[in-house]
């Protein structure tokens, strides 16, 4: 989906149904907002249904005061006032109420976001702002007040969260970051003490990929049907908060050395079968740019000629266990054994180095009996024989991982016994 081109309504409604299906806001909670060039403010309604609103619903607040709409403009509107006022670079903001978000609004704590590659260039420093009365005028003073310092994010205390942007959906990708951290931190602290990245790791992450073009018509059935299941695949994943919408990669081997991957930067919500990218070699589909993690797919293939998948994503229940540094154990249940096999945790930044210390050791780490590492505060890879039997085990680890952390409040995991791995081993072929 093209935002460029949207009008004010529209973009408000398709990104509060984003917030709302995603469960960061409630009925009856959260607001968003627009500033128009001509400085209007176009804002979501008061005490209107946020499961059901309509373009038709949006409130355009003009710059003289005057209402224009069908109902009250949002009862938040003096903060939403008050941020443009403060800040005249920021032209979205959005208000809601996640409920990991939250969880650190009433304990009064702010997320980490250094636990994570980019989600601290995404998110910036996260402000805080002291509890004031809902709708109040001082609640607009006390926010903008700390916008007015550079914050990008607020967390408001005892109350929920607001982001800005330069567009609304970059407020939007900066909620969803925050909350994503917040609720790894609050699974990893289940499990056990939360690691955080210091500059120099967050550094390396910061790389560029440069491939030569080449011109490419001749695209064969299989490599369309590829495309077709990996967009299939991609927004299922996100649908299931197994990746953000610009965080997780998606790739499938087309045939040899050509696969197809996910490009970077693009929404993962919105991706269809054109913007992925064709790769041979150290060559990419001409005027397209894949993800920063190509060249570790293409060690993969390379060094895997039985794996024709790999997916990359940040489920947060298995990457608790890649930001606790506890040891996931796969002998939970016969399945999870069966089909993930052993799951190994990689150290922070291989999948960012070249070479044998880097790209390389992780290709050759990864094989029939380990299809699926974690790599500590970063990503999952998970690795197959095809498109969905990767995606089979990307969804059975976060099974697993979500049934671990969640047997934490009545006892411990008691894993497979010995005996009866080697009896699973011996019956399926193991």
């Amino acid at each position: 989906m093209k935002f460029k081109y949207l009008h004010p309504r529209d973009e408000i409604i398709e990104i509060i149904n984003r917030i709302y299906q995603n469960g960061m806001t409630t009925t009856s909670g959260g607001n968003l907002s627009i500033l128009d060039e001509d400085g209007s403010i176009w804002i979501t309604p008061k005490g209107v249904d946020k499961g059901t609103l309509k373009p038709e619903d949006i409130i355009r607040v003009l710059p003289y005061g005057s209402i224009d709409g069908i109902h009250e403009p949002s009862s938040e509107l003096p903060f939403h006032k008050a941020i443009y006022d403060a800040r005249p670079d920021i032209k979205a903001i959005v208000h809601a109420h996640p409920p990991a978000l939250v969880s650190f609004a009433i304990t009064r704590k702010i997320p980490d976001t250094c636990i994570v590659p980019k989600a601290s260039e995404m998110c910036g420093t996260v402000g805080y702002a002291k509890y004031a009365l809902p709708g109040s005028e001082k609640l607009g003073e006390v926010i903008a007040g700390v916008f007015k310092h550079g914050s990008n994010t607020v967390l408001m205390e005892n109350h929920g969260i607001v982001t800005v942007g330069s567009s609304l959906m970059h407020a939007f990708q900066r909620l969803e970051t925050l909350d994503f951290c917040a609720r790894l931190t609050l699974k990893a602290n289940i499990l056990g003490k939360v690691k955080v990245l210091n500059d120099d790791d967050l550094k390396l992450s910061q790389r560029e990929i440069t491939l030569k073009d080449f011109e490419f018509t001749n695209h064969s059935s299989n490599e369309k049907e590829l495309r077709k299941s990996i967009i299939l695949l991609i927004h299922r994943s996100y649908s299931q908060n197994l990746v953000t919408s610009m965080e997780g990669t998606f790739s499938s081997r087309v045939e040899g050395s050509k696969f197809i991957i996910t490009p970077w930067g693009m929404d993962r919500k919105y991706l269809s079968e054109d913007d992925l990218v064709l790769i041979e070699g150290d060559k990419k589909e001409a005027g397209k740019q894949p993800s920063r993690s190509v060249n570790l797919h293409r060690e993969i293939y390379e060094k895997n000629l039985d794996i024709n998948a790999i997916l990359i994503a940040h489920p947060p229940n298995i990457l608790a266990f890649g930001i606790s540094g506890v040891k996931f154990d796969s002998r939970t249940i016969p399945e999870s054994y069966l089909v993930l096999r052993d799951v190994l945790t990689l150290p922070y930044g291989l999948e960012f180095k070249k070479g044998e210390k880097g790209l390389a050791s992780i290709a050759g780490i990864i094989s029939g009996k380990v299809p699926i590492v974690i790599c500590e505060n970063d990503c999952v890879i998970v690795t197959g024989s095809s498109l969905l039997q990767s995606y089979d085990r990307l969804e059975v680890a976060e099974f697993s991982a979500k049934s671990i952390i969640a047997s934490k409040a009545i006892g411990e995991v008691v894993p497979i016994g010995k005996s009866e791995i080697t009896e699973l081993e011996k019956a399926f072929n193991f």
